[in-house]
């Protein structure tokens, strides 16, 4: 059987730290269920700006383009701040290059973290949803520009790309509860008039039964936290998807808990945390790498079409929590490596028919 070929990006902060993680959580996933990864390591942000001047130099995305899936861990850092070339452009440029752009973040807090959310335990018990955000059009890629004593972005979206979008995530509820919020500031921008009318007429001639909302970004941000039980999948441009879906990671108790997947149509798609590279605990062995292995789950589970295998990640992470295993910023004291090798204890122990998901059709 063909090993299957995993690009790591380890990044910047603490990227390298659960980077290898997720590593060894592949590596004994291949142990398991008798499947064959090989991994190359490559350069992306604020350390590929160091060794190159770039962020995303052309062997990263050759090698990139040349997997089965891609694992980035982090990018960015204070130490970048300011210089002509940024470490974020290395990722929102891989995206790009890759035509990645629907990137999905699923939020569930789980039973025995209930009490570390900063809410009331009756408003996130059995929270579960999964947000949508468009990755490759609006303010992040528009025309830039900068004089004297102003600044502008332009946000630009077409037709196209709000329709693949929507596509995506109706799609999904399909597969889940069967509703769409779909989120927008159509009260003041153009931008937002034309993605509620393109939503709109997407789920009138394709998801008829799907339920549809239109929500504005800021009573959506209020809402996220009043009633966050009332949202199944979250529809989104991209900064509001930014915000948003940093807003939704603190309800499980920690950003890292947070996995995401960034997919498109064809070729490799991107896995990694949401965390951030967190550069004041970098090499200190603090961060939470359970993001990063719930991300190897999405890898397993979409990019790679591993679903069993997906499945007995998924039930490993759940196991070794409700078994007492917790970062620091969970209450604990295991470090990085330590977390990752309770999952890992877990995964040979548990049954992937018990594990929890984010149902979704992909492709």
């Amino acid at each position: 059987m063909k090993p299957y070929a995993i690009a790591l990006l380890p990044g910047d902060g603490v990227g390298p730290e659960v980077a290898a993680v997720a590593r060894d959580v592949l590596v004994a996933v291949g142990e398991r269920y008798s499947r064959s990864f090989t991994f190359t390591s490559e350069l992306i942000g604020g350390v590929a700006i160091d060794a190159t001047g770039e962020s995303l130099p052309e062997a990263t995305l050759a090698a990139c383009r040349a997997s089965d899936a891609i694992f980035l861990g982090a990018v960015g850092g204070p130490k970048w701040d300011g210089g002509s070339v940024r470490p974020e452009q290395g990722l929102l440029g891989l995206r790009k290059a890759l035509e990645l752009f629907a990137n999905v973040r699923p939020t569930r807090v789980y039973s025995d973290l209930v009490d570390r959310s900063p809410l009331k335990r009756e408003f996130v018990e059995d929270v579960d949803f999964v947000m949508f955000r468009e990755l490759t059009g609006g303010s992040y890629f528009g025309e830039r520009k900068r004089g004297p004593t102003f600044a502008s972005d332009e946000c630009l979206y077409t037709t196209g790309e709000v329709e693949r979008i929507a596509h995506a995530a109706f799609a999904a509820a399909r597969a889940r509860r069967g509703k769409v919020t779909s989120v927008d500031k159509a009260n003041v921008l153009e931008t937002s008039r034309l993605w509620r009318e393109v939503v709109t007429r997407v789920h009138a001639s394709h998801y008829s039964d799907v339920q549809l909302e239109h929500a504005l970004v800021d009573s959506l941000s209020m809402q996220l936290i009043r009633q966050p039980r009332a949202y199944d999948v979250i529809l989104t441009e991209n900064m509001f998807g930014d915000i948003l879906s940093d807003e939704a990671s603190v309800l499980g108790g920690s950003i890292g808990l947070s996995p995401s997947a960034s997919l498109g149509a064809h070729g490799p798609a991107l896995f990694e945390p949401v965390h951030g590279s967190a550069p004041d605990i970098a090499g200190r062995d603090l961060c939470n790498p359970i993001g990063a292995i719930l991300s190897v789950g999405l890898l397993l589970r979409y990019g790679l079409r591993l679903q069993r295998e997906a499945a007995g990640v998924e039930a490993a992470v759940e196991a070794a929590i409700a078994a007492g295993a917790r970062t620091r910023d969970l209450g604990g004291d295991l470090g990085c490596r330590a977390m990752g090798e309770a999952v890992i204890d877990a995964l040979h122990g548990v049954s992937a028919q018990t594990s929890h998901h984010v149902q979704m059709h992909w492709g």
